[in-house]
């Protein structure tokens, strides 16, 4: 099946992965067609098999990529050796990153569900990875006596569910501004493992 014009694969691909994200974000995953993403591109629905296999593979494809642009911006962060920096660092970070991304937060938390058993183990190792990253801020706070919890790793998965959930009500323009809500997010971090601040 030919192009439409103007349907170069540089330009189509994004624009198919960018509407298949709305879609699935607004309607979930199982509710959402081929035909639907390819409508709202403006491609022929048979076009959209030039740029991804299946559906299945358009999804994975947007959640592995979510975590490892995620992960690559973590990683780039300055190092700092307190743990109680570090975790006001991570929780800034979270909070920044993923409040101008709800879309895509939606798809990578709420569509795990959906995917393939190959695919759910690909992204839930990159979860874990970032998961890990945080576990290891707060263990580093424990040892040093300088964070009050008494499991690691409950606290990271409440952290991380208490960070994410700002994708649900920030709005740009709002009472408070995006630094505001970084900040304000980071104080309840540090409070929440016993941090002085």
């Amino acid at each position: 099946m030919a192009r439409k014009t103007g349907s170069h694969s540089e330009i189509t691909g994004p624009r198919i992965r960018a509407a298949a994200e709305r879609l699935f974000a607004r309607h979930g995953y199982a509710a959402v067609s081929m035909r639907q993403i390819a409508a709202e591109v403006g491609v022929q629905a048979g076009a959209l098999y030039l740029y991804t296999p299946d559906k299945q593979s358009l999804l994975a494809d947007m959640m592995r990529s979510h975590l490892e642009d995620l992960l690559e911006a973590l990683a780039a962060l300055p190092a700092l050796p307190d743990p109680v920096a570090r975790l006001a660092q991570f929780a800034r970070f979270h909070v920044g990153y993923h409040i101008t991304r709800p879309d895509a937060v939606f798809v990578a938390y709420m569509e795990l569900r959906n995917l393939e058993p190959a695919h759910f183990a690909t992204v839930e190792a990159l979860r874990r990875r970032y998961e890990d990253a945080l576990e290891a801020i707060l263990q580093a706070g424990k040892s040093a006596g300088l964070f009050s919890l008494p499991d690691p790793k409950l606290a990271t998965l409440a952290l991380i569910a208490m960070l994410t959930g700002v994708t649900n009500w920030y709005r740009e323009g709002g009472r408070l501004s995006r630094s505001d809500v970084e900040a304000i997010y980071a104080d309840m971090a540090l409070k929440s493992v016993g941090a002085a601040v």
